[in-house]
């Protein structure tokens, strides 16, 4: 359900707008039933409202699909980074998840994934 260009095209506009989401997306891969994404949150902004504010421009996207709700499970699964060396670890791992469930053969011809901004660890 998630992983057409429709969706992809969305998830890159609201990420393209961290700012006013208080939020910068990095690397993501976009997959059937989920998203593996990196983001780095401004201080004020919360993790549980910049997910609820993604699920809800997603959810309009397949609505417009005539996708049926409920799009969402509820919450999310989050992992606190704590170094430049886990970045790029996370991202090697994530990225070849495509491969591993055998939607492409290699993660560099699954087209629902990319980055959006570069981020950099920082303390």
């Amino acid at each position: 359900m998630l992983a057409n260009s429709a969706v992809h095209r969305s998830f890159q506009e609201f990420g393209e707008s961290g700012e006013k989401h208080g939020a910068d997306v990095g690397a993501y891969v976009i997959m059937p039933d989920h998203i593996h994404l990196f983001v780095s949150l401004d201080e004020a902004e919360t993790l549980s409202a910049w997910m609820k504010s993604l699920k809800n421009s997603l959810s309009k996207t397949l609505r417009g699909q005539n996708v049926s709700a409920p799009h969402w499970q509820k919450g999310f699964f989050d992992h606190v980074l704590r170094s430049d060396e886990s970045y790029s670890q996370k991202w090697e791992y994530v990225r070849e998840n495509p491969a591993r469930a055998g939607l492409a053969k290699s993660w560099e011809e699954w087209p629902y994934r990319g980055e959006i901004w570069q981020l950099e660890y920082r303390k």
